[in-house]
């Protein structure tokens, strides 16, 4: 499905409202001035909502469903139509906002 390329600029957040920030970016790749995220790319979450519930919250979160179409360093990009999974409670990773100029399938 086709959709914008995340980028490292971003909001991405988890399903319970939790600021999600990638680890490492891809930087020979850039959009919007900003280096891309593969699929290889581990995001890590802070203020998750469930830390003020015996439910463990999110800490991290890895994509799993990339672009087909369009790769880079041999590893599928991010797009806002991408999944993405958080570890420890499953639930996905929301793309707010992002570069709307890019877009790959």
């Amino acid at each position: 499905m086709p959709g914008p390329i995340i980028h490292f600029g971003a909001v991405v957040t988890c399903l319970h409202g939790g600021q999600a920030q990638p680890t490492a970016p891809f930087p020979r790749v850039t959009v919007s001035g900003q280096p891309i995220v593969t699929l290889a790319t581990l995001y890590v979450v802070a203020g998750c909502a469930l830390s003020t519930t015996s439910t463990p919250p999110c800490v991290s979160a890895q994509w799993v469903l990339g672009a087909t179409r369009v790769l880079a360093g041999g590893l599928p990009v991010v797009t806002q139509a991408s999944t993405a999974v958080c570890v420890p409670t499953g639930q996905p990773l929301l793309v707010a906002t992002t570069q709307p100029r890019v877009i790959a399938t």
